[in-house]
């Protein structure tokens, strides 16, 4: 693991983030629900990037991996607006946005705050709303917990303690949706969602891209796949859907 550089945010986060330069349009990696920068994703396109003479950054969200800020004191406002400050101040012209999970969320809050910086945009087992979809299928139980304790917590196949879910992380997520309200996006976009991912399911996937309006957005499902979506063949995706973005002729 190399030292990264910081950020610092006009709403006095520390940001960690490693940027390669190279030519545009450049790319930005998003990562998910308590994951961080030093992925397998975004370590693969790192050296993607540098392959091919791509400029590309990978952060952390404030609560995330090296970055200021404790975990259960963030939301999903607060990490789009750190994806904000890291595309606004480290990257130059339009960026293909790639958002993995919770990235992809993030991902669609940037594209709808920032239309202009956004050359494409690459979802892997995009999790737009989860939030929601969560709180939709609550027990007694949970709401008990979340008026008592001001948290949930789930257990995780990606790390040995539960995930903590606060109740403030439900109530900013309410005021970010982006399946509630019309989504253009005018802008090439490639949805890969693995069949086998038991984390987000293909139907929010279809449910995205009957949602988004836009001149061309495509779903790609690939059969087995799990959440990771990180075998060779699925990195390889990621990489031609990146390649497909990039020649593709403008839109608006």
């Amino acid at each position: 693991m190399t030292t990264p550089s910081f950020l610092d945010t006009a709403q006095g986060r520390r940001i960690a983030y490693h940027r390669t330069s190279g030519s545009g349009p450049g790319v930005v990696f998003l990562g998910g629900f308590r994951s961080d920068m030093e992925g397998t994703k975004a370590l693969q396109l790192e050296t993607w990037a540098r392959r091919t003479g791509r400029a590309f950054l990978r952060f952390d969200y404030s609560g995330h991996g090296q970055s200021s800020g404790r975990f259960e004191d963030g939301a999903i406002g607060d990490w789009a607006a750190d994806a904000d400050a890291a595309i606004t101040a480290l990257t130059d012209g339009p960026q293909i946005l790639v958002g993995s999970s919770m990235g992809g969320w993030i991902a669609l809050l940037v594209a709808r705050r920032l239309p202009e910086r956004i050359a494409g945009l690459v979802g892997i087992a995009a999790a737009p709303d989860f939030t929601a979809a969560m709180e939709a299928e609550f027990t007694e139980q949970d709401r008990r917990s979340l008026a008592e304790r001001g948290l949930l917590e789930r257990p995780s196949d990606y790390a040995a303690t539960p995930y903590t879910f606060t109740r403030r992380l439900f109530d900013d997520g309410r005021r970010n949706l982006v399946l509630a309200a019309p989504l253009r996006l005018p802008f090439p976009v490639r949805l890969l969602q693995g069949t086998a991912d038991t984390d987000v399911a293909p139907d929010v996937a279809l449910r995205l891209m009957n949602h988004a309006d836009g001149p061309d957005i495509r779903l790609t499902l690939v059969k087995d796949a799990d959440h990771r979506f990180s075998t060779p063949a699925c990195l390889a995706l990621i990489e031609a859907s990146i390649d497909e973005i990039l020649a593709a002729p403008a839109t608006g």
